[in-house]
């Protein structure tokens, strides 16, 4: 299979030589050219193509949150996982689309993570050779809207907590709070389940007063022995409660899917 062609983009030699390596566990992503600032970035992708930019922030010239900007309007933009030292701009990074936000020193395991999520992504495009045969098709539109965050922000014990929408199972409600459950464990948010089913409707199904669940985890709803129904979804081994009254839309959803 051929890989995926990515470039590192950073300032600091060293840096890029220590992402190279790293990069070495992931064959699937291969290494392109490693450039040392946004400026040059942009003038390697007017001659050739890339699948995905690992971006340093601070670097001279362009900073890499403005070359980035200027990637969105690509016809097919490489995705952006952002690689910086600085946790201030987190905000502003999924602002211009980045999948991912990994602090420095960059860790193996949060690398494997952002390149796993980028898989994904790419496993979603086109593939090339239909591209090549000129068949072309209508983008997909956003299921969750234009308007949609790809990532949800929460101050924690830790600072500053990014969750991507992807990675969601569900969102369940108690008093005041809302608990956003996700691949990497759970966190509290500011948003109301209400906020957050007028934003994401089209990607979360609301199964109780108090728990909105992803569409595209869901696997199997069973009846219980004492009486109600359970949901259970992929990633998550304990079944979530159906309540009567969304009882008949959970049954018509599953049957499509």
């Amino acid at each position: 299979m051929m890989g995926y062609r990515t470039l590192l983009v950073d300032d600091e030699p060293l840096a890029r030589e220590r992402l190279a390596r790293l990069l070495e566990a992931h064959p699937q992503f291969e290494l392109a050219a490693a450039l040392d600032s946004g400026d040059a970035m942009l003038e390697w992708l007017q001659q050739h193509s890339a699948e995905l930019v690992l971006l340093d922030i601070q670097m001279p010239g362009r900073t890499g949150l403005e070359a980035a900007a200027e990637l969105t309007s690509m016809a097919q933009p490489p995705l952006v996982v952002f690689c910086t030292a600085y946790d201030e701009h987190a905000l502003e990074a999924f602002g211009v689309d980045a999948i991912d936000y990994l602090l420095k020193p960059i860790r193996r395991d949060d690398l494997s993570r952002a390149l796993g999520r980028a898989e994904q992504r790419l496993a979603l495009r086109q593939p090339a050779t239909e591209l090549a045969s000129g068949l072309t098709q209508e983008p997909a539109a956003d299921a969750s809207g234009t308007d949609a965050r790809s990532h949800l922000s929460a101050r924690t014990h830790n600072g500053l907590e990014l969750i991507p929408i992807d990675d969601v199972l569900y969102f369940s409600a108690d008093q005041k709070y809302v608990n956003a459950v996700h691949e990497q464990g759970q966190t509290l948010i500011d948003d109301s389940l209400k906020q957050l089913e007028e934003e994401f409707g089209e990607r979360f199904v609301r199964v109780h007063r108090s728990a909105l669940v992803a569409r595209d985890r869901m696997t199997r709803l069973e009846a219980q022995t004492g009486g109600g129904h359970r949901l259970y979804l992929r990633g998550q081994e304990e079944g979530i409660s159906v309540s009567r009254r969304h009882l008949a839309d959970v049954r018509r959803l599953m049957k499509r899917l």
